[in-house]
């Protein structure tokens, strides 16, 4: 029973009572830069390392073949038996084709250079692309000519009575089979170098 008089009072309790503060972890987001792929590095680095082996090959053949020249001891009253590279155009233009092969590699290794430091660079790479064709084919074309000559002075062609000539110039013909070997070789190089550049260009 209830007495008369008394009332009771509720007094709700506040939110505050009921939930108690939960302090909320503050996020925090940090840059993390990508890391650099180390294969795109090696890949300037071994493109660098091509360029110095091409460059020693284009210039051992440009000297070797513009420093061949041979004078037989014997001679007549009007005639001295002499030869040289520059007294056929091909030699010639194997050795001017040979030198700029070696300027354009020589000035080439800076931006070789760049691309060690900055592997993402596509337009250097994309630049020493195009210019390592060019240079290869016209590396190529030299050599070739000048095979069809080293051929012909070591074997001669009987339909056009064009006589072989090496076992008189001895040491002429061996002069210009190396620089056409070693011109060879610098075209080989050259087109590992192209080949490089457009996988690392693929993969970019």
């Amino acid at each position: 029973m209830e007495r008369s008089g008394e009332t009771a009072i509720n007094i709700p309790e506040s939110n505050s009572a009921k939930h108690k503060s939960v302090p909320l972890a503050s996020a925090t987001t940090k840059a993390v830069p990508l890391p650099q792929p180390a294969w795109k590095r090696g890949v300037s680095i071994f493109d660098f390392i091509l360029r110095v082996c091409a460059l020693v090959a284009a210039l051992a053949a440009t000297a070797t073949m513009g420093t061949t020249d041979q004078t037989l001891p014997f001679f007549t009253q009007f005639f001295q038996f002499q030869a040289s590279y520059d007294d056929l155009p091909t030699f010639t233009f194997f050795v001017v084709a040979n030198a700029i092969a070696s300027g354009y590699l020589l000035l080439s290794m800076p931006f070789s250079i760049v691309a060690i430091v900055r592997p993402h660079a596509a337009g250097v790479k994309l630049l020493l692309l195009i210019l390592d064709t060019v240079v290869m084919a016209f590396t190529t074309a030299a050599a070739a000519a000048a095979t069809a000559i080293v051929y012909l002075a070591h074997n001669g062609n009987s339909n056009t009575n064009w006589f072989a000539i090496c076992q008189q110039f001895n040491d002429f013909c061996q002069r210009v089979s190396g620089a056409v070997v070693g011109s060879f070789i610098a075209a080989v190089i050259l087109i590992c170098l192209v080949v490089l550049s457009a996988v690392a260009l693929r993969r970019h």
